[in-house]
């Protein structure tokens, strides 16, 4: 066993099996985008990243400068002392840009809170058209563009489904009908920048509804009242039952349960299927770990139509629904703040080249700013920032909560990673290749044994990385939530044991009581969700820098 390992205080083990239901960390963001301004972002198919363009009356004076001969001499006179005063400050790197448009300068500039949004559920509940129909309803979408994907969508003999091509934009996402990337999107309401993480439901495609909801501050669970639709998720081994245990365990501590395609022939807004599923649901969720009267709100919805989604449904259509629409709950949940003070830590989901090397993640800690050094972990890397955008608007700071991509200097886009750290070089983020932690068993593939030299792939943050049990160090009582005195050789399903986990190579992550997201992860294997977790213990990071 390793020093770390031996040493390690079981004193609160009591707390960390209740945390081990994994309590919220999750935030609601600090402001910085310099407008509101929102633009669709649909996996990344608008990133251009391009530097900002200033377009004011120095660029006119200076196209005037082309042709002199139309121009007195007072007039030459003064384009001239302007454009020379202006280029005297073309050196700053857009100095004029950044100071006008910082949040704390403009004048009238209500800040908005950040959230991310995730659509979960199993495969064709309606969670790519609801997402399309919220843009479409919050204005980030024309009648022009629903007309034409109205017109593609008919001529593929697939009518039903011309909301949803606005979330999924390739062609294998349109002709098979279903998600396969995580769709992101943006949108606001009259408090909140809302983004959207349209994750998959198909099971093929978990590993890509773990990467959206990791980066979730809030849950939508669509479910289909469609009949045998809502029945066939809801069964063992449909999506309904992983997605909400996995969301949980990624820290979505907020859930707000939408009933979708009450429209359909088969329910026509009838309360009793609306009442069915809610009592099914409610029971399923308190066994997940989610306090159902307080982190969880259900509501009727038709995501095709539109229907109690921007607007209150009419009494007409439901006369027994006297609850908000989806957009006032959206509006009115409330997430736990984070520290904007605290070390920088952005996990990096995606790289990118773009005029120099970009990097996008969500920050999780702290604060970026214009030119800060920070470090990249685990290659430790300087570099330095030299721009950052949030919701396609070039700001000069942002921080926790908030989706950005910051372009770098001093690294290249080949020697990084996903799942790669930015963080604070005073404070760097620990890498290891060994943990401790406390990992529930929730199903084992074909009633197999849980013992030291079982191996399995860890997801924990934006890290995808196999990894291998290594000791089981104690096994925890469910009754008494105490650890038994005798070491375990093996487990079984349903226990909950603290063991030592190894990876190949060096992965960035931190206690779960230091920092929550990045210390929950979850095991998988064969396409299974087999176990949840978190990091209680991590070797000294002077092991490794």
């Amino acid at each position: 066993m390793s020093e770390f390992g031996r040493n390690l205080p079981m004193q609160d083990i009591e707390e960390d099996i209740k945390a081990l239901q994994l309590e919220s960390y999750e935030d609601s963001a600090m402001d910085i985008s310099e407008d509101g301004r929102l633009c669709k972002d649909v996996n990344r198919e608008n990133a251009d990243g391009d530097d900002f363009v200033m377009v004011n009356h120095v660029d006119a004076k200076r196209e005037s400068i082309e042709n002199p001969e139309e121009m007195d001499k007072d007039q030459a006179s003064m384009v001239n002392s302007v454009v020379g005063e202006h280029d005297r400050h073309n050196d700053t790197d857009e100095v004029e840009m950044k100071e006008g448009s910082h949040p704390d300068d403009v004048e009238g500039n209500l800040r908005k809170r950040h959230l991310n949004v995730v659509f979960i559920g199993h495969v064709d509940a309606g969670k790519s058209t609801i997402g399309g129909q919220t843009l479409f309803l919050s204005g980030q979408v024309d009648e022009r563009t629903i007309q034409k994907y109205e017109k593609e969508a008919k001529d593929k003999s697939r009518e039903s489904w011309y909301m949803a091509y606005i979330m999924d934009t390739n062609e294998e996402e349109r002709v098979k009908g279903k998600t396969v990337e995580v769709g992101r999107a943006h949108f606001e309401t009259t408090t909140t920048r809302f983004t959207i993480l349209d994750a998959p439901g198909h099971k093929s495609y978990v590993p890509n509804m773990i990467s959206g909801a990791s980066q979730a501050d809030i849950g939508v669970l669509v479910i289909s009242a469609r009949k045998g639709e809502f029945e066939t998720g809801y069964e063992k081994g449909g999506q309904t039952r992983e997605h909400v245990q996995l969301a949980k365990t990624l820290g979505v501590s907020k859930l707000i349960v939408v009933v979708n395609k009450m429209d359909e022939p088969t329910v026509k807004w009838a309360k009793e299927r609306f009442d069915d599923i809610k009592l099914k649901m409610e029971s399923f969720l308190k066994s997940s770990g989610y306090n159902v009267k307080k982190d969880v709100q259900f509501l009727p919805i038709s995501g095709l139509l539109g229907t109690n989604m921007k607007a209150r449904v009419d009494p007409s259509i439901c006369p027994w629904w006297d609850g908000k629409c989806l957009f006032e709950v959206l509006d009115a949940i409330e997430v736990p703040m984070r520290d904007p003070s605290g070390p920088v830590r952005m996990p990096i989901i995606d790289k990118f080249k773009d005029m120099g090397t970009v990097v996008m993640g969500k920050i999780e800690s702290g604060t970026i700013n214009d030119g800060d050094n920070l470090l990249i972990m685990p290659n430790k890397v300087q570099v330095k920032v030299v721009a950052i955008f949030c919701d396609e608007d070039r700001v000069r700071r942002a921080g926790p909560g908030e989706n950005l991509r910051v372009r770098v200097s001093g690294i290249e886009e080949e020697d990084m990673s996903t799942g790669f750290v930015l963080c604070s070089i005073a404070r760097p983020i620990p890498a290891v290749s060994e943990f401790v932690a406390l990992l529930q068993i929730l199903e084992l593939v074909d009633n197999a044994i849980f013992c030291a030299g079982y191996k399995a792939v860890l997801h924990i943050h934006a890290v995808v990385e196999e990894c291998e049990i290594v000791e089981l160090m104690q096994q925890i009582d469910q009754k008494t939530k105490k650890p038994m005195k005798r070491k375990p050789l093996f487990v079984k399903q349903g226990a909950c044991v603290v063991c030592r986990v190894q990876v190949n190579n060096l992965i960035c992550i931190e206690k779960f009581s230091d920092f929550a997201q990045l210390g929950r992860f979850t095991l998988r294997t064969e396409g299974r969700t087999v176990a949840v977790g978190k990091v209680t213990d991590i070797p000294n990071s002077s092991d490794h820098m």
